[in-house]
């Protein structure tokens, strides 16, 4: 998927725009606070429905303006051009696809995959697990189109029974179990068979990156996988009763990478901890070019930042070749470094919510 053309209005500072990007890469720069990230985050607001800035979509919305709007057409894999809107307010929001009107953020999320490397990136592996979650069944969204459907039945039964254990009706617990563990199981098994594609593809591109022995990527399931889910609800019930709540199942599943044996957020540096965050990012767009011949937008907020000269050139280097669209923000030209086998890209310059390509 490529973005042809893009139309941004009233995302934080960017009033509007109309930009055409590259089908590569588009390189963006501009001083601290000239509308950079906000041109990124418009893009991520396509394809996600939300932002990787903020929490509240009403920050995100020029404080002039009531609601926010970002449009595009996009160059399908077979030809064809889609074109994709969204229109939010601090309320609600409205979705069109080819004119007609979705209320799924699955399909904005499928006709445009993305991902954002930005200075918190480094959170994905230091903070709770519900990022990683949410990092792993994006992979699993894109590589199987039956996980988002089986997805929701099973946190429609964990809703209900976590319902029943507040209100402690035990008598209903058997019907919801028996559809916790049939969901429960294939939400497990969807994940498991996706990381046995995605290992092997993540650890190639770590040694591209890191000079780092021994890295392994784990899969917690979310209970103790020797014993049978209803198993574990049974083993589990005075607990659960007495806080209210489900402890066990894929809703607690968690990944962690180790290196030489311990958790890598208390192993590596912070340095080497954003480039095991980039190349897990990396890795899922690379599985899906493989699998699917599908690449979508690779975001990335404040390059020096993130990257120190050599890796920088490693990246562009690694992106030239995986052939995906790539938006780059930095305050200054000279930290992209030489651009001068790097062909068919541009270059645009943001100032005071303007943006303009050099």
């Amino acid at each position: 998927m490529i973005i042809t053309k893009l139309n941004i209005s009233s995302v934080r500072n960017i009033i509007l725009a109309a930009v055409f990007p590259s089908p590569t890469l588009n390189f963006i720069i501009g001083k601290n606070a000239s509308g950079k990230t906000a041109f990124l985050e418009a893009i991520f607001l396509l394809g996600r429905i939300k932002s990787f800035r903020s929490s509240s979509i009403k920050s995100v919305i020029n404080s002039s303006y009531l609601e926010l709007v970002v449009s595009a057409e996009i160059l399908q894999m077979n030809g064809a051009t889609a074109h994709l809107g969204v229109q939010i307010d601090s309320k609600n929001y409205c979705c069109r696809i080819n004119n007609q009107t979705t209320h799924k953020k699955s399909d904005f999320a499928y006709a445009l995959p993305l991902q954002v490397i930005h200075p918190k990136s480094y959170e994905l592996l230091d903070a709770a697990p519900q990022l990683r979650r949410e990092f792993l069944d994006w992979g699993v969204f894109n590589d199987n189109e039956n996980f988002l459907l089986v997805w929701r039945h099973y946190k429609k039964c964990l809703a209900h029974r976590n319902s029943l254990l507040k209100t402690r009706s035990v008598n209903q617990l058997n019907v919801w179990n028996n559809e916790l563990v049939n969901y429960g199981t294939m939400v497990n098994n969807y994940r498991q068979n996706y990381l046995l594609k995605f290992k092997p593809v993540f650890i190639e591109i770590v040694a591209r990156f890191l000079d780092l022995n021994d890295v392994e990527l784990k899969y917690l399931s979310g209970w103790n996988t020797d014993k049978e889910l209803d198993c574990v609800f049974i083993e589990d019930i005075d607990k659960d009763l007495r806080f209210g709540f489900t402890h066990s199942g894929p809703h607690r599943g968690d990944i962690q990478i180790m290196v030489a044996g311990r958790l890598a957020k208390d192993y590596v540096s912070r340095g080497q901890l954003k480039l095991l965050v980039m190349s897990l990012k990396l890795a899922q767009m690379q599985l899906l070019k493989n699998q699917h011949s599908n690449i979508g937008c690779f975001l990335i907020d404040d390059f020096a930042a993130e990257l120190d000269v050599i890796n920088r050139a490693k990246l562009l280097n690694y992106l030239v070749e995986l052939e995906c669209q790539v938006f780059i923000t930095t305050t200054e030209q000279s930290d992209f470094g030489d651009l001068t086998d790097i062909k068919n890209y541009k270059m645009f310059h943001v100032e005071h919510g303007n943006i303009i390509q050099v």
